[in-house]
Parts: structure tokens; C-alpha cells; sequence
């Protein structure tokens, strides 16, 4: 029978296990972070029906769409986690309790071009807040406390999240004669950091067919810079020209108010005219997340408010606000840099026990005892020469090694190796335990991200 070389898709991530066990690192903080806010865990189907899936219809996503039929069913893979979000609101309204928090950590599926960085299977990571009818200003607030306590606990450092809202932009469009354009103008000068001024002047000129003066009024706009309370002060002036963009000052003003209530740092926020997100449903607030020493990464993080994300299911008015992560993008990116961290271990388990007798009761004994103590272990009983035992240990990165030998069982102990120092030394079954929970705690607390 003739052989298939093995392969992996064009667009698809395969981890070996040390980055493997880093990604599961991760997914495990994102869901502590997020339970600890009070969202509830949400997994929805991989497959949906395309009428259901595609109720929006039309655009780029649709040409993205992974889409077949499976006998006369015409069926979709997801692709993103919002509109099975929606769905999921729609049909379950009646057994939901509002504000509905949930988080969902899952894969979705784009057909388009792979390229370094971007894929066709990647995970998410989304956090939404969906209110019946109406959803305060104050869950937009505590979004920026969720990024901020996220990437802290992640490691990073040195990040900013910046902030704006559609409807002072809507405003301002509106008071220039500008709103059958909102849209394009918006979605152009949502390029600015990637192409700069100039280009995104020209796009405006050229491709959104605005006067020149027109393009200048913009970009003027957009220029306001400086501390959130000047940048605040700076749109004051346009307040009682138009109501859109009052209501929407009011509420980044309601935003900005309540940051360090929610424990977010100056140095970590900024109001930024620039933010507009290219996607036409968000309707309020929206976020952009970067790492500031690492601005080549782009958003690590965005989302925003929207009031009819769920219209294509119900008549009810379900409107939210969220956020999501591109992890996978993400990690990989991270790990191609050299921004992650080994501090953590990378290690399928605290330690790997070597029986050194025939008998192997004791050494399965002794396994046992310290799982039930809460750790990780591993017990090796292949017929190797001891050379190639501790050469295994070596290739897993395991902490520490346990040695089980007549020795050993005639004094009641057991011999433990810090493989990182190499000091090795005997200890009774509960000191061996105590040792390895410190260990694992201390590793358990290592940021997964080097500062």
C-alpha cells in the first residue's frame, strides 16, 4: 500500500506539545479572567445551517464562508463566534436571564488567502454582555477593566487600550453633510496606522470621491490628540450641533469617568478619534487593544457596542457590547518573536517517577499518592537503559524526576532531581509532595509573557 506523506493544511496551526501546552496556558487564564467577571462558559455548533449562519447576507465575509451541502442539507462552518452568539440569544431568549454574560473560546473557519500570521482555522476568544431592550453605558465602562486585567495576568506589560464611540463619529459626519459616506469614511480611516495620513487623505479623495476640503475637515478631527480629559474638552466644542454626536460624547465621557473605579490606569486607556472598527454593526463604544512595544502586532484585542445584532432572528431589540481575541493569530505571532515565557514550564506533568526495580507496585503506589496530593505525574516503565530514561525526562522538561530503588524502599522514602539545578536528595512521600505543589505553584504564577 502506498504511503500518504503527512501534511498539514495551508492556514492551519499544528503545535508540537511544548507550544501546545503554552496555548492551554492560555485558554486556562482567558476562563478564569472571564468567570471571574461573571460570565458563564458557551460552546455553540461548528455547523450551522447557511440560511441561519448567512441571515445577514452578502459581503466579503460571505465569499469567506466555508460552505457545502451534506445531502440536501446546505450547510456552513462558523466564522466568527458573534453570530452564533445572536442565534443562540434569539432561540434560548425565553431560558435566558439579562444581562446575559457569556464567554465562548473556540475555532472558526475563513476561506481566505493564507499568509504569515493569518489563518484559516484559528480560535477566539469573545467576551460578550446582551441586555433585553436596553444595556447601561456602564457594562461599555467595565469592558477596559476586562482587557486590562486579561493582558496583566498574561504578562504584558506595557499596553494601551484605546478607545471611541460610533456615534460621535456618526455626528460629525452628519453635522458635515457627510452621512450617506459614514460608512466609507469610517472603514478608510480605520487604516490610518497601517497606510498613514496622507494615504488614508488620498483614499478619501480618490475613492470616497470627498472635496478636498471635505477629506481636511476629517482629518482634523481625527488629529485631536492628547490626555483623555483634553481630548474630552476638545469635542465640547461641538456640543448642541448635533444630537447623534452629543449623546455619543455623553457616553465616552460616562466611559472615561469610571476607569479607575474599575482599576484601570491612565497610562493604559487613551480616548483615540481614530478607532472606528470597520464593521458596520457596532454602534457605540469601541476598543482596540496594542501592545506598545510591539505595535507590528496590530489590535490584540477589539470589539464594541451594537444594538440589532440579532434582528436577522428576533423582533426583539437585544443589544450588547464585546470583545475578542484572535488567539491564535495571537500566539503565533508571540511565539514567532520570542515574547513567550518558559518560567511557566512546558511540561505534561510536576514529575516523572523511574522505577529502578522489577516490582513496580511501589513506584505505581507512589504515583498514585501524588496525584491524589494534586499533581501531575507520570510513571515510565519502559525497558530502557537508564541513559536514555533521563534523556526522555530531559526532552519533556519535566521539574523533577523520582527515583524508586531498593534503597529507596528500604528507608521509606523516595529520591527526588530538580532537573533545572541538579540537586537531588531523599525525602518522605508527603515532603516529596510538598515540594512538588510549591514548585507547581511557582511556576502555576509565572506570566506566560516575557515582560
Amino acid at each position: 500500500m502506498a504511503t500518504v506523506t503527512p501534511r498539514t493544511l495551508s492556514g492551519f496551526m499544528e503545535l508540537l506539545p511544548a507550544e501546545q501546552l503554552k496555548f492551554e496556558r492560555m485558554l486556562a487564564l482567558l476562563r478564569e479572567t472571564y468567570s471571574s467577571y461573571g460570565f458563564t462558559p458557551l460552546d455553540t455548533p461548528v455547523i450551522e445551517s447557511a440560511e441561519v449562519l448567512l441571515a445577514k447576507g452578502g459581503g466579503e465575509t460571505e465569499k469567506q464562508v466555508y460552505r457545502f451541502m451534506k445531502g440536501d442539507n446546505d450547510l456552513a462552518l462558523r466564522f466568527d463566534l458573534t453570530v452564533p452568539l445572536a442565534k443562540y440569544v434569539a432561540a434560548h431568549y425565553a431560558e435566558l436571564s439579562f444581562p446575559f454574560r457569556r464567554y465562548q473560546i473556540g475555532k472558526v473557519y475563513r476561506g481566505e488567502r493564507a499568509q504569515r500570521g493569518r489563518f484559516r482555522e484559528f480560535y477566539q476568544a469573545d467576551i460578550d454582555i446582551i441586555g433585553d431592550g436596553k444595556l447601561d453605558v456602564l457594562n461599555e465602562a467595565e469592558i477596559p477593566a476586562i482587557i486590562c486585567d486579561t493582558f496583566t495576568r498574561l504578562g504584558v506589560k506595557r499596553f494601551q487600550i484605546r478607545v471611541n464611540n460610533r456615534k460621535l463619529l456618526n455626528g460629525f459626519y452628519a453635522m458635515n453633510g457627510m452621512s450617506e459616506k459614514a460608512a466609507e469614511i469610517m472603514r478608510t480611516v480605520d487604516k490610518l496606522d497601517k497606510i498613514g495620513a496622507e494615504a488614508v487623505r488620498q483614499c478619501l479623495i480618490n475613492d470616497v470621491k470627498m472635496l478636498p476640503c471635505k477629506a481636511e475637515n476629517v482629518m482634523d478631527f481625527m488629529a485631536v490628540k492628547g490626555t483623555n480629559d483634553e481630548v474630552i474638552a476638545a469635542l465640547e466644542r461641538y456640543r448642541g450641533m448635533d444630537a447623534t454626536f452629543d449623546e455619543g460624547l455623553d457616553e465616552l465621557k460616562t466611559v472615561v469617568r469610571y476607569l479607575a473605579d474599575f482599576g484601570v490606569a491612565e497610562e493604559n486607556f487613551a480616548v483615540d478619534l481614530t478607532i472606528a472598527r470597520g464593521l458596520d454593526y457596532y454602534t457605540g463604544t469601541v476598543y482596540e487593544t496594542l501592545m506598545l512595544d510591539h505595535p507590528e502586532i496590530g489590535s490584540v484585542c477589539s470589539g464594541g457596542r451594537y444594538d440589532d445584532l440579532a434582528g436577522y432572528y428576533t423582533d426583539r431589540r437585544l443589544p450588547g457590547v464585546g470583545i475578542s481575541i484572535g488567539l491564535t493569530r495571537f500566539f503565533y505571532i508571540l511565539s514567532e518573536q520570542g515574547l513567550l515565557s518558559d518560567e511557566g514550564g512546558a511540561s505534561p506533568c510536576d514529575a516523572l517517577i523511574l522505577p529502578m526495580t522489577e516490582e513496580l507496585s511501589p513506584a505505581i503506589a507512589a504515583a498514585a499518592a501524588l496525584r491524589k496530593a494534586g499533581l501531575r505525574v507520570q510513571l515510565y516503565t519502559e525497558k530502557k537503559k537508564f541513559k536514555a530514561k533521563m534523556s526522555y525526562a530531559d526532552r519533556l522538561g519535566v521539574p523533577y524526576v523520582v527515583f524508586l530503588g531498593e534503597d529507596e524502599l528500604a528507608e521509606g522514602v523516595l529520591s527526588i532531581k530538580d532537573m533545572r539545578s541538579g540537586e537531588q536528595r531523599k525525602l518522605t512521600a508527603d515532603e516529596t509532595a510538598a515540594l512538588l505543589r510549591a514548585d507547581a505553584a511557582g511556576r502555576a504564577a509565572a506570566t506566560l509573557i516575557k515582560e
